[in-house]
């Protein structure tokens, strides 16, 4: 298989999107597309009391977005092939709009789910679709906006999980304008998006995504196939540390709040992962030692959950969010592996549909594997090794190796 020449980007050579305009849409979308999930966390108990939601609903309310950013992330190449990436963005924000504002009306446990799995669809289109929008439209290959993506979407969710209690204890509607705050806030995204969607869907190069079937090619490819282990292990790791890390704190005795403190810190460390790596992606000549210190921050961090849980805590909760410069390395290295706007979506496609369905797993496992041993000795032995993988995945993707060369000769 060949790839064709890389099509023309509009917004590099002075088209249809501004500087301005390109750089507002991406960092108003970056800090919608995790609130919807994050916020859910912090209300979840008054959130089942007031719906009356049994505990094995609020289980699978944890497991939501990872299923739905894997199920409904895997078909949005080729809704961009039918829409074009612009309008498919727009489609996936008026879907966050439309389930965040309405999910917080109701009183149906079914219906809430249904709303929610309908925001987080959106979500998961934006998920994929952005990294190759920013591909197609950057005069630097991605850099700065990659940049603003990246540390958007860490502020987007600790924000949402650090503000949905006070919201809804300032509020008469109490957990319902904690959470429909959210869809309110996502308007602002989409205008900008519907903005650019006017201008740009009659340009050709904004369907050229690949189809679904090109995907399968990217098995072949090794960096991808590395890069999707990467992706989607931090990404269970992130999901576990949010569902469990407070529970436990909490069983080694100390506070709720001071525990929820402590997962505030470890995403807001996170920010700057999502400022610099990538700016250090683009200046180094390996990735090497970085991924090192990730999986070797992530077993320190474990290691002293295991072994003193309540001493320094906040080392732990430190170690762990400085492990999760994973993430928005991952997501950085999308766009920084890839020459051809087309292939960055086709790699996006690939790589965050089968992480977050891995990442998905992971709370489900821990639980699982807590409740049969009556302790958290083995499930953060199995996180600690997971981080091993992590390691070895990450020095497969540290030199500068180009997904589409790999295709080409595949």
């Amino acid at each position: 298989m060949t790839t064709p020449p890389a099509a023309p980007r509009p917004g590099a050579h002075g088209g249809p999107v501004g500087v301005g305009l390109a750089l507002t849409a991406v960092v108003l979308i970056s800090v919608n597309l995790r609130p919807g999930a994050s916020v859910l966390g912090p209300v979840l108990a008054e959130l089942r009391a007031g719906l009356g939601m049994s505990p094995g609903t609020a289980g699978l309310m944890t497991a939501l977005p990872g299923l739905c950013f894997g199920v409904v992330g895997a078909l949005a190449v080729g809704l961009a092939r039918r829409v074009g990436m612009t309008v498919g963005i727009s489609l996936g924000l008026l879907a966050v709009v439309v389930g965040l504002v309405a999910r917080a009306g109701t009183g149906s446990v079914p219906v809430f789910l249904a709303l929610s799995a309908l925001a987080l669809g959106g979500m998961a289109v934006g998920n994929v679709l952005v990294p190759a929008w920013i591909k197609r439209h950057a005069q630097d290959g991605g850099v700065r906006l990659m940049t603003f993506y990246s540390a958007g979407l860490t502020l987007g969710g600790a924000s949402a999980a650090a503000l949905a209690a006070p919201v809804s204890g300032a509020s008469s509607l109490g957990w319902r304008a904690a959470l429909g705050v959210w869809g309110v806030v996502a308007v602002a995204a989409l205008v900008p998006w519907v903005v650019i969607a006017v201008r740009e869907h009659r340009d050709p190069a904004d369907f050229r995504v690949g189809s679904t079937a090109d995907i399968g090619t990217l098995w072949r490819s090794p960096t991808a196939v590395a890069l999707t282990l990467l992706f989607g292990i931090q990404a269970m790791n992130a999901y576990v540390q949010f569902g469990w890390l407070p529970q436990i704190y909490r069983d080694a005795g100390l506070s709720a709040t001071y525990a929820g403190l402590l997962v505030s810190l470890l995403t807001s460390v996170g920010i700057v992962g999502g400022l610099s790596m990538p700016t250090v992606i683009a200046r180094s000549r390996t990735l090497a030692p970085w991924m090192v210190s990730f999986g070797v921050l992530m077993v320190a961090g474990y290691t002293g959950l295991l072994l003193a849980p309540a001493v320094v805590p906040w080392l732990w909760a430190t170690c762990l969010g400085l492990s999760g410069f994973a993430f928005p390395t991952a997501i950085a290295l999308i766009t920084a592996r890839t020459r051809d706007p087309r292939v960055t979506a086709r790699l996006s496609g690939f790589v965050q549909p089968l992480g977050y369905t891995l990442a998905a797993a992971g709370p489900f496992a821990v639980g699982l594997v807590r409740d049969a041993t009556q302790g958290w000795t083995v499930a953060l032995l199995l996180l600690m090794s997971s981080a091993v993988v992590m390691t070895l995945a990450g020095l497969r993707v540290s030199t500068h190796v180009f997904v589409d060369d790999e295709i080409v000769r595949s």
